[in-house]
């Protein structure tokens, strides 16, 4: 696969490989298929985003939504952490899916199996006659049909929030979807069980809130939304 040092954006369906999206550990579990790529951004709730700040490493967890080959991240426009990404400075995301735990015969060989996607750049800032929209993008994505049974955003709330766009233009992802490590001559003892735990996000009942009045029905957005994670 040819090397490239700057990342781009062509339409292509492939994930090119810069300096920094290229996989040294373990570098067969590289995926390269943007669909790949946007699928395990869909299916996460909770990315994890990474800024030098005064100096400083800084990881904070946050809410996002992927339109099209950009994510957006929404917070308040008196958050120091968004008014420094807004600033025009470099920041990684993260997003990892626990799929299951690996139970070898030794804890050395004991793994994980995974998704996992990082997406390097700076984001921009989007502009306010966009913006809603946008919120739109990360609403449908987190509480899928709940928009539309909400009231309208105040323009001081619009006002008040900043939404910022991150291209998906250079990213990695790294899979690892196997089976315990085993061989017929490894000489391990066979009595000790080995396989995989699936693991999965699932949702419990939905809780009322103190003020909703009695007899209110449950959101059909969430229960549609449970539902989907129950299969």
């Amino acid at each position: 696969m040819p090397h490239s040092t700057q990342p781009q954006n062509d339409g292509t369906t492939v994930l090119p490989i810069t300096t920094r999206t290229r996989i040294t550990r373990a570098p067969e579990r590289q995926r390269t298929d943007r669909a790949e790529l946007h699928g395990i951004l869909d299916d996460a709730l909770v990315a994890h985003v990474a800024i030098v700040r005064d100096g400083l490493p800084l990881v904070l967890p946050m809410g996002f939504g992927r339109g099209g080959d950009a994510i957006y991240l929404h917070g308040s426009t008196g958050s120091g952490i968004f008014r420094a990404m807004a600033s025009g400075a470099p920041i990684s995301v993260t997003v990892t899916h626990l799929d299951g735990l690996v139970y070898a015969r030794s804890l050395f060989d004991s793994s994980m199996n995974y998704r996992s996607a990082v997406v390097f750049g700076v984001p921009t800032v989007v502009a306010a006659a966009d913006k809603e929209e946008a919120m739109r993008v990360v609403s449908d994505h987190l509480m899928p049909g709940r928009w539309d049974e909400v009231r309208d955003m105040t323009k001081r709330e619009l006002a008040a929030t900043l939404v910022l766009r991150l291209s998906l233009a250079e990213a990695s992802v790294k899979v690892r979807a196997h089976g315990a490590s085993e061989a017929a001559d490894d000489g391990d003892d066979r009595s000790i069980w080995a396989g995989v735990l699936p693991l999965r996000l699932a949702a419990l009942a939905p809780e009322t809130s103190a003020l909703t009045p009695p007899g209110t029905a449950v959101s059909a957005a969430a229960l549609a939304y449970a539902a989907r994670l129950s299969r």
